[in-house]
């Protein structure tokens, strides 16, 4: 079955809506976003949490600071997205960090020389939007996605998705999971608990195609 990151919590309420829809991770943006939370605000909400659900950090570029936010947090994944290079993945990894690096997929060239992968855990596949890092709600040629799958790395699909359009990407794709935030909102940073509940119950009923 395939699973499911819900990202850009902000609220207790947000995050409580989404694991009672069955998510199995939250995403928490530590990046200039409308979406940002505070290391505070989001370790108040992760203690809150009941077991088996995967808190995940997501940062932008070579964020000095994301160890020490894990360790206040209790983050237990870190999503690195975009902007960052070898050395600071490697760096994570010799601290014991489980890390998801996150690909601006424009076209094939995207997904060549990879920094870090080596140390990675999975691939996180997102849409090529100039000067925006993430949450554009724009979707990218999902027929790319079989050049991440050579790596052999777990991929998880993003990228405007929604509940209109998950069960075609989970058939299409095959993805280890998917991840979403803006197609799940009423507002930025803000989730519609109606969305996340159909979103959720479209990709884990998705059957794949052959």
């Amino acid at each position: 079955m395939t699973r499911v990151k819900i990202c850009g919590i902000r609220t207790l309420e947000d995050a409580l809506c989404a694991v009672g829809a069955g998510a199995d991770a939250l995403g928490f943006v530590f990046a200039d976003s409308p979406r940002r939370v505070t290391p505070a605000a989001a370790r108040d909400i992760i203690r809150q949490l009941p077991p088996f659900v995967t808190a995940t950090g997501v940062f932008v570029g070579d964020d000095p600071s994301a160890g020490a936010i894990a360790d206040e947090c209790g983050l237990q994944v870190l999503q690195l997205h975009t902007g960052y290079s070898e050395d600071y993945v490697r760096s994570l990894r010799r601290q014991g960090r489980i890390l998801i690096l996150g690909v601006r997929v424009r076209d094939e060239d995207s997904l060549k020389d990879l920094p870090g992968i080596e140390s990675a855990s999975a691939l996180l596949l997102d849409s090529w939007v100039p000067g925006a890092a993430g949450g554009t709600g724009a979707t990218f040629d999902w027929r790319l996605c079989s050049l991440a799958e050579q790596t052999g790395l777990p991929v998880i699909l993003s990228g405007g998705l929604t509940p209109e359009n998950v069960a075609e990407a989970v058939r299409t794709v095959r993805p280890y999971a998917v991840d979403v935030s803006s197609g799940v909102e009423m507002a930025p940073g803000r989730k519609d608990p109606d969305k996340v509940r159909r979103f959720i119950e479209r990709a884990k009923s998705a059957e794949p195609s052959c």
